[in-house]
């Protein structure tokens, strides 16, 4: 606000607005697209004088949207595309849980042999005693 001095004249001196530009949010600039596009021309104008904005923000604004949109439209409609680790990843592990099986088997394999062998050599050596007893 601007002071008057003693004699009735306005301080010539204008504060600062603000610090910096202005920023809006995407809400905001929805907002008022959407309104200023609803209007008429005098309705227009009192909308940048309430705001106030420039007719040069609206322009810039409404090809803001459009790009966002074109952008949008043209992403491919369906899920991404896969990527090509995540499939990797996948095989990688369905191989690591098959040879967890077989070597699941392997030691199932190895363990049988293990006890059959020692009953062998068990059998053998009953059998090598009872033959040394018979004679």
């Amino acid at each position: 606000m601007a002071s008057t001095d003693d004699h009735g004249t306005p301080d010539p001196q204008v504060e600062p607005r603000s610090t910096g530009p202005r920023r809006y949010s995407a809400e905001y600039k929805a907002r008022i697209l959407a309104e200023y596009e609803s209007l008429g021309r005098q309705g227009k104008g009192a909308l940048l004088r309430r705001e106030g904005l420039y007719s040069s923000l609206i322009t810039t604004w409404r090809q803001q949207r459009d790009r966002g949109a074109k952008t949008a439209l043209a992403v491919p409609a369906g899920r991404p595309k896969a990527d090509p680790r995540d499939k990797e990843i996948a095989r990688l592990k369905a191989e690591n849980a098959r040879l967890e099986t077989e070597l699941g088997k392997a030691r199932t394999v190895i363990e049988v042999q293990g006890k059959l062998s020692a009953l062998l050599d068990q059998l053998a050596t009953d059998s090598a005693m009872r033959n040394g007893e018979s004679k």
